[in-house]
């Protein structure tokens, strides 16, 4: 089936997606936004990045923040957020996505949290990110992207504490199964009654939990799960038609909008790209 457009994406807007030579737990993407607005997504990997211009405006736990030119931006893997400029010129910026495996082999330390989602103050550093961001980018040599990546893991390690995890309230743990029950139920249609019961909750009390942990609703939360999960079946090679079955989307055409209004690509443009 022919890629379909999206008007949500616009002439303005560029964003694109590479993968790292030799390393499938490792994503590149750059991107000039200057009209498009990200809905509520998530991604299964730390997200590394660096502003190059402009101003960017974000929604990450809870919080309204602004990354502006040369800060650096460190989220943690399945946080849903938001993005759209505060610039009338957009903002431009890179990203690395970085499985926690990965991270955990190349660093040799199994947990990394960042105290601060935004860092400012270190112009330096930014532009050797920058660099190495660029270098990845042309790079097709499996061996050189081990070296590439270990330099950019370790430009990142002062940023980071090393800790077994964040530590985790008892909202959050009474939660987590209802996120795993989501996560095994990409597929399923779910209502607001059966993610309760799983929480051992009214819900009515669920709810208010569950936005008052997540800043989003059990609604979005499912959307973002399930395109984070789509995104994961594209980058393997499934067929868009399949991937939108296989994570409870009503069809390729649902798929391809919802897609684009959360990583600003199509399916299909992300899949060219990745492979």
């Amino acid at each position: 089936m022919p890629e379909m457009p999206d008007p949500s994406l616009t002439s303005a807007d560029h964003a694109e997606f590479r993968g790292v030579a030799g390393h499938s737990g490792a994503e590149l993407y750059r991107a000039h936004i200057v009209q498009h607005a990200f809905e509520p997504h998530t991604h299964q990997a730390y997200g590394l990045g660096i502003i190059e211009a402009g101003v960017e405006r974000f929604r990450y736990r809870g919080a309204d923040h602004l990354a502006t030119p040369q800060s650096i931006v460190t989220m943690h893997p399945d946080v849903p957020h938001t993005g759209r400029s505060e610039t009338t010129g957009g903002w431009r910026y890179r990203m690395l996505y970085l499985d926690p495996a990965l991270v955990g082999a190349l660093s040799g330390e199994p947990h990394w949290w960042f105290a601060d989602v935004v860092a400012s103050g270190h112009p330096a550093l930014a532009q050797h990110l920058v660099r190495l961001h660029v270098q990845l980018w042309r790079c097709v040599d499996a061996l050189q992207a081990d070296g590439l990546l270990l330099e950019f893991i370790a430009g990142l390690r002062p940023l980071a504490r090393t800790a077994p995890g964040e530590l985790r309230d008892g909202a959050a743990a009474r939660l987590e199964p209802v996120i795993a029950c989501m996560h095994d139920l990409l597929h399923e249609p779910l209502v607001l009654a059966d993610l309760a019961a799983v929480a051992g909750l009214s819900p009515f009390h669920f709810l208010r939990k569950f936005k008052a942990q997540y800043h989003l609703t059990p609604h979005q939360m499912l959307m973002a799960l399930r395109l984070a999960k789509a995104k994961q079946l594209l980058a393997r090679g499934m067929r868009p038609a399949e991937v939108a079955a296989a994570t409870g989307l009503t069809d390729q055409a649902h798929l391809t909008r919802a897609f684009a209004r959360r990583y600003g690509t199509t399916p299909a443009r992300y899949q060219r790209q990745v492979r």
